[in-house]
């Protein structure tokens, strides 16, 4: 059973910072593509970047290039997102995603490239 954890969402003024991360059970995290999307407060869903974890390739929003980065740890158990110059629209719950159980390459940018998704998310407020 595959089970993500999303942690590290709190409050942000604008131009602040924060790092999710999310940790992974039953599933792959060294050979996968791996994501975070957020859902806005009026409802979108945004898929926000993604990376490969074989090749390390990453991919983003418009919306974010230059100011979040993705990665995983060293021992890539672990997903990360950097956020800075934390805008007001960056306000919602982020969640990560794995395209695949075992495993899995990123293909496209697209949210439906990715089966499984955290239950819960974690919240990011960022306020002026």
């Amino acid at each position: 059973q595959v089970n993500l954890v999303e942690n590290g969402g709190g409050s942000a003024q604008t131009g602040g910072s924060l790092r999710l991360s999310c940790e992974g059970s039953g599933v792959n995290f060294n050979s996968n593509c791996l994501a975070w999307f957020r859902q806005t407060p009026g409802g979108d869903r945004e898929l926000v970047a993604q990376i490969d974890a074989s090749s390390g390739r990453t991919t983003y929003a418009d919306s974010v290039k230059g100011r979040f980065t993705i990665s995983q740890g060293n021992s890539k158990k672990t997903l990360y997102l950097q956020m800075n110059s934390l805008k007001l629209e960056d306000t919602g719950i982020y969640y990560c995603a794995a395209r695949g159980q075992s495993g899995g390459f990123c293909v496209t940018f697209s949210f439906s490239s990715f089966s499984y998704y955290g239950q819960q998310g974690t919240r990011v407020t960022v306020s002026s």
